[in-house]
Order: structure tokens, then sequence, then C-alpha cells
């Protein structure tokens, strides 16, 4: 078998390996959606090395077979190939942006659902207009108590919620010997209810506990 029938088989079978391996590389790198640095990187030798494989495949087309016929099989196989590089490279692109997009995401905070004010619904269980993150809606907390609160930067119905007993009295001791008799025990209980939204619940349990003692 003489060289240019060698090159016929070869080139053409050349041609098909390549583009099948680039498939399965963009494939399982875009399926993957790893960040991994290490796997990234790999992937991109990968890609460099078919990159030299089809630059071989073009010189060795350019020193081929003679035949014009297929000269030109192989240079629109080659015109594939490299079409398929190039969606290749803007896939990578557009993938790695989105790795970034994604990490970014990740180190940022988590947002923290919160729950929506309904003052009329507040309003039809008290009977009277309730203003959002008014902590004297807690049973025993009046306006001095609140103002304590509000020098320590607790000046929501979640913030209090999840302040510890230790904090609350802390709070109270500021105020002097006049605030320390007071039992902070059940506001973070009381609290929770407003800042979820539990009116009903609320006002039941303020009724079965006068004073806000449990």
């Amino acid at each position: 078998m003489d060289m240019d029938c060698i090159w016929c088989i070869l080139i053409p079978a050349l041609l098909f390996l390549l583009g099948a391996l680039l498939g399965y590389l963009l494939g399982k790198f875009l399926s993957s959606g790893n960040d991994n640095t290490e796997e990234l990187e790999s992937w991109k030798a990968k890609y460099a090395k078919l990159e030299k494989d089809l630059a071989d495949c073009r010189a060795k087309i350019s020193a081929g077979s003679s035949n014009s016929a297929d000269i030109d099989m192989w240079k629109k196989k080659s015109a594939a190939l490299e079409a398929d590089l190039a969606a290749c490279r803007a896939e990578v692109s557009s993938t790695k942006a989105s790795l970034a997009a994604g990490l970014a995401a990740s180190a940022a905070p988590a947002a923290v659902p919160g729950v929506a004010f309904d003052a009329d619904a507040a309003k039809a269980v008290f009977g009277k207009k309730i203003k959002q993150d008014d902590l004297k809606v807690v049973e025993g907390i009046g306006p001095k108590i609140e103002g304590l609160f509000h020098n320590f930067d607790i000046k929501t119905w979640k913030a209090l919620s999840e302040s510890t007993l230790e904090k609350r009295q802390e709070v109270l001791n500021s105020g002097g010997e006049r605030y320390k008799i007071h039992n902070p025990g059940s506001w973070g209980k009381q609290a929770k209810m407003a800042y979820e939204g539990k009116w009903a619940e609320l006002q039941k349990w303020q009724d079965e506990h006068k004073g806000g003692i449990e």
C-alpha cells in the first residue's frame, strides 16, 4: 500500500478521533459544574494537546495525497474541527465566567429570609395599630426598657428574639437598680412570635402570663 493510500485512511480517522475527544472533554467539563482549579488546569492541558494534534494533522494534510478530492475532503474536516475548537473556546470562557460568579456568590453572606410584617393582621388581633419592631409589644417592656435595648443595638423583634437571657439581663443592669428586678426570661419567646407574625398566639400567651412572667 503506497503512502497516499495510507494517508487517505489515516487522516480522516485521526480527524474523527480528535473530534470525538474534543466532544468528550467539553461535555465532561461543562456537565460537571466543578470549580476545582486543578481539574480546570488539567482540562486546559488536554485542550492544548488537542490543538497540537490538530496542527500536526494540518501539516500531514499539506504533505498528503495529490488527489484533489481527498484534499478537499480533508480540508472540510479540518474546517469543521476548527469550528468545534472555536465553539469550545467560547464555551470555556463562558463557563469560567459562570464559575467566577458562583464563587463570588458563595463567598457573600447568605440572605436570611424574612417574614413580612402585616400591620392589619396585628391590629385585628390587638385592636390597635402596631408599629413594626416596636419592642413594647412584648409584655414587660416599656418605653424606658425599649430605650435600653436600643442602646445595645437591639432594635428589632428578630434581634430581641435571638438575644440570650444573659444579654437581656445585661441590658437591664445597664439601667441601674430600678430595672434589675424585671424578669426578661420570656421576652425572646414573645419577640419571636411578633417577628413571625403569630399575633393570635402572642395575645393568647400574654393573656395567660400577666406581666410576661412564665
